[in-house]
C-alpha cells in the first residue's frame, strides 16, 4: 500500500492593505528633478536694437496700410457721405445748393463741399458728389472736376470715383450698357441720363454735344482692385435740353494736377512726415520700454499706440497714391 505525502507551503502575506483594498501595491516613487534654473537674456546689442526697430516701423506699416485700406478707409466713406447727405439736403431745401463754381453768395466753392446726388439703381449706387477730384477729396465720394460744367449743364461733365478704396463708389460702372439710366440731383433739379458707352484708352471717342445738350464722363481705374492699369469711361447723355452752365472760373490750364485722373496728391506730405516721426518716437520708446519693463508691459502700452500710428501714416500714404484707386 502506497502512502502520498502532499506538502502544504504557507501562502505568501501581501502587504498590509492591499488585500483589503483588492488593488495592486503602488509602484515606488520616482525621485524628484530639481526646478530649471531661468535663464538670464543677455541684453540686446545696439544693432539688434536698431533692427528690431526697423522690423517693427515695417510691421505697424503693413498692418496699417491693409487695415486702412480693407476697412477703416470704407468706415471714414460711409460716414463722410452720411454727413455730406445731411449738409446737401440741407443746402436743397433752403435752395441754396450750389449751380455753377461759386456758391449763393458768388463765394468759390472748396473742395469737398456737395454738388450733386448721383443715383444708378442697376449698381445699388446712391453717392452725394463733392467738389473736386484729388486723391484726398475723392475718399468722401465721387468727385466732380471743377474745371468742367456741372452734370445736367449744357457741354461736358466729368465726374471721378474710386473703383476699390474707399467706398469703392465706381467699382462697378464699366458694367453699364449703352441705353441704361440713371439719374442725377443737383440745384437745378434731378436729371435723367442714358448711356452711351464705355471705352478705354485707345478707343475712339464720341462727338461732342450737340447745342443746348448736356455730355456726361463718369471715370475710375481700369485693372485689378488696388492695381489700376489706366482708366475706364463711361459716356452718358442727357435726356433732354441742357441747363444753364453758370459761370465757371477754373479751365484745365489752371486745373492742379492732382486733380486730373490717376494722380496722387503731394499737397499733405508735411503730415506724412510728421506721421513718421510720430511713428519712430514710439517704435523707439517700445525698444527702450522693452529692455525696462519687459514684453508684457511694453505690449499693453505701446501695442495701440503703434498700430494708431500705422494707421496715421497709412492715410497720408494713400492719399499720395492714384485718386481713382
Amino acid at each position: 500500500m502506497t502512502t502520498t505525502i502532499i506538502e502544504v507551503r504557507p501562502a505568501s502575506r501581501a502587504p498590509e492593505g492591499a488585500a483589503l483594498s483588492g488593488r495592486p501595491p503602488a509602484p515606488p516613487r520616482m525621485p524628484r528633478r530639481p526646478p530649471p534654473v531661468a535663464r538670464v537674456r543677455a541684453p540686446l546689442t545696439p544693432r539688434e536694437r536698431i533692427v528690431r526697430t526697423a522690423l517693427m516701423i515695417v510691421a505697424s506699416l503693413l498692418l496699417g496700410f491693409g487695415a486702412n485700406t480693407l476697412l477703416f478707409g470704407h468706415l471714414q466713406h460711409v460716414v463722410a457721405q452720411q454727413q455730406l447727405a445731411n449738409e446737401y439736403r440741407e443746402q436743397l431745401a433752403a435752395g441754396t445748393a450750389p449751380v455753377s463754381e461759386g456758391n449763393f453768395e458768388d463765394v468759390l466753392l472748396p473742395d469737398g463741399v456737395p454738388v450733386g446726388l448721383i443715383e444708378i439703381p442697376s449698381l445699388g449706387v446712391k453717392e452725394v458728389i463733392v467738389e473736386g477730384s484729388s486723391s484726398t477729396v475723392l475718399k468722401s465720394g465721387p468727385g466732380h472736376r471743377r474745371d468742367t460744367v456741372l452734370p445736367g449743364q449744357v457741354g461736358t461733365s466729368i465726374l471721378m470715383g474710386r473703383a476699390a478704396a474707399y467706398g469703392g463708389p465706381f467699382g462697378r460702372i464699366q458694367e453699364l450698357a449703352p441705353g441704361q439710366k440713371f439719374t442725377i440731383l443737383t440745384g437745378q433739379g434731378r436729371q435723367t441720363f442714358e448711356v452711351i458707352g464705355v471705352r478705354y484708352a485707345g478707343d475712339p471717342t464720341p462727338p461732342p454735344p450737340a447745342a443746348g445738350m448736356s455730355r456726361l464722363i463718369l471715370q475710375t481705374a481700369r485693372g485689378a482692385d488696388y492695381v489700376p492699369e489706366g482708366v475706364a469711361y463711361v459716356d452718358a447723355e442727357l435726356v433732354g435740353p441742357g441747363k444753364d452752365p453758370g459761370q465757371r472760373l477754373t479751365r484745365l490750364a489752371t486745373l492742379p494736377p492732382e486733380d486730373l485722373a490717376l494722380a496722387g496728391d503731394t499737397s499733405t506730405v508735411w503730415a506724412l512726415v510728421f506721421a513718421l516721426q510720430f511713428l519712430l518716437a514710439i517704435a523707439l520708446a517700445a525698444v527702450w520700454a522693452f529692455a525696462r519693463v519687459g514684453a508684457q508691459k511694453t505690449w499693453v502700452v505701446f501695442a495701440p499706440a503703434t498700430l494708431l500710428a500705422g494707421l496715421f501714416v497709412a492715410n497720408q500714404v494713400a492719399i499720395l497714391l492714384p485718386n481713382l484707386m
